[in-house]
């Protein structure tokens, strides 16, 4: 898939509820992660745009499925990041529900971009959410996100472990090295989220 796709992500409309997201047409691809993990700095560098997603310093500003539409068909979604801003726990239960909701009912949704800080990797939400692509057959990708905080062996050692222990979480996720900041594994993570995008809906396959 051409770079260029990516560059037209264009904020299309920020979801409380799931009647509110676009068609259930198409293809999307969904962005998950713990607060502060990279998630809106991921998504900005792999859309090379500086300001698509809001990042911010305050853990949990991503309080909605944030839509980016790259064209009439194709999408992204930010989900809530996992620790969430400080809010009721009415409210926290109620991401809950529509991430869940959401990652079990939206026909287009091909796949899951997990982002986890290379500095603190597969913690308990990571896990779940890999059995839970796992259970419902859901490909994942990881993106193990601020690989220029380690050191080159470290990095290696730290995707290695993680690479063996999402073997038996998730057979069949993937993982690679990421790093927004020095622009480490972009076109990696362009490959195999494009490679979702071009998979035919169920009602388009011969």
């Amino acid at each position: 898939m051409s770079d260029t796709l990516f560059r037209r992500a264009r904020f299309r409309l920020a979801a409380h509820e799931l009647r509110q997201l676009p068609a259930d047409v198409g293809a999307e691809v969904a962005f998950a992660g713990r607060s502060n993990a990279g998630k809106s700095s991921a998504l900005n560098r792999i859309c090379d745009q500086v300001g698509l997603a809001r990042t911010s310093k305050t853990p949990g500003r991503t309080q909605q499925l944030v839509v980016f539409e790259l064209d009439e068909r194709r999408r992204l979604i930010d989900l809530p990041g996992y620790g969430y801003a400080k809010v009721p726990p009415t409210l926290r239960d109620h991401w809950r529900e529509l991430i869940d909701a959401y990652l079990s009912g939206r026909q287009s949704l091909r796949g899951v971009v997990l982002i986890m800080d290379s500095r603190h990797p597969l913690k308990d939400f990571d896990r779940l959410m890999l059995q839970y692509c796992r259970d419902i057959n859901l490909p994942c990708h990881v993106l193990m996100t601020k690989v220029d905080k380690l050191s080159r062996g470290d990095a290696a050692r730290t995707l290695l472990g993680a690479r063996r222990e999402m073997a038996s979480l998730c057979p069949g996720a993937t993982i690679q090295a990421f790093s927004s900041l020095d622009k480490i594994g972009i076109d990696e993570a362009r490959t195999a989220i494009g490679a979702w995008l071009e998979e035919p809906a169920p009602d388009d396959a011969p």
